[in-house]
C-alpha cells in the first residue's frame, strides 16, 4: 500500500489574501527541510573529503545524484520524497567534496570557502526577507531565468575550451542563481508551489549552484 504525503492545497488568491496558516505551513516545512538538507549535504562532503576523493569520484556522485533526483519528481507526493531528497543532497554534497578539497589546498584557501559560504548565506537571507517583506511578484521573470540558465551552460562547456571566460561565467551565474532564489521564494510566499519537498529541492538547487558560483569568483580573485 502506498503512503501519500500530506501535500497543502492552497487558493490561487493574491499575495496577502490566501489562507495565511496554509501557506505559513508550506514555508515553514520548506525552510526546515532546506536547511536539514544542507546539513547533510555538508555531511556527504565532508566525507568526501576525509576519504580523499578525486575529482572523477565528484563526477560520479554527482551523476548518482540523478537517481533519487528523478525519483523524488515521480514520487513528490508521496511519504518517499523527503528520503529521496536527502538521498540527492547527500550525493550531491559528496560530489562538491573534490572540489572544495581544491579550493581549502590554494594559499588562503579555507577562508576562501568560509568567505564563500557566508556571502552565500547572506544573499539568501537578504533575498528572502526581500521578497517576504515587500511580496513583489518576481515569478514573471521564470522565462528569462531559464533562458538565462541555458545561456549559462553553453557558456561553461565554452569556458572549458576558453579560460579566460570562467570568471564571466561564474559572476553571470551568481546574478542568475540570486535571481532563482527571488523568482522561487515569490512562488513560494504567492502559494504558487504547494508542495515543500519540491519547493526545498529547488531552493536547495539555487543556493548550491550561488555557493559554487560565488567561490570560483573568489578562487579566482586569489590567484590574480
Amino acid at each position: 500500500m502506498r503512503t501519500e504525503a500530506r501535500v497543502i492545497d492552497l487558493s490561487r488568491t493574491e499575495y496577502g489574501t490566501f489562507a495565511a496558516p496554509d501557506t505559513n505551513r508550506v514555508i515553514r516545512n520548506t525552510y526546515q527541510l532546506l536547511a536539514l538538507s544542507t546539513a547533510v549535504a555538508g555531511v556527504g562532503a565532508g566525507i568526501s573529503m576525509l576519504a580523499g576523493f578525486g575529482p572523477l569520484a565528484g563526477i560520479v556522485f554527482t551523476l548518482l545524484g540523478l537517481v533519487p533526483l528523478f525519483y523524488l519528481h515521480k514520487k513528490r507526493n508521496t511519504a518517499a520524497a523527503v528520503p529521496a531528497m536527502l538521498t540527492f543532497t547527500a550525493l550531491s554534497g559528496m560530489g562538491i567534496g573534490p572540489t572544495l578539497t581544491h579550493y581549502i589546498n590554494m594559499p588562503g584557501g579555507s577562508s576562501t570557502v568560509l568567505t564563500a559560504a557566508v556571502i552565500t548565506t547572506a544573499v539568501t537571507l537578504a533575498l528572502t526577507a526581500y521578497v517576504h517583506k515587500t511580496g513583489k511578484d518576481f515569478s514573471r521573470m521564470g522565462g528569462f531565468l531559464f533562458a538565462g540558465l541555458i545561456v549559462v551552460l553553453l557558456a561553461s562547456i565554452a569556458a572549458m575550451f576558453v579560460p579566460a571566460m570562467q570568471a564571466g561565467v561564474s559572476a553571470v551565474a551568481a546574478l542568475l542563481f540570486s535571481g532563482f532564489i527571488l523568482y522561487d521564494t515569490s512562488r513560494l510566499v504567492r502559494g504558487e508551489e504547494d508542495n515543500y519537498v519540491m519547493a526545498a529541492v529547488s531552493m536547495y538547487l539555487n543556493v548550491l549552484n550561488l555557493f559554487l558560483s560565488v567561490l570560483q569568483l573568489l578562487g579566482f580573485s586569489s590567484n590574480d
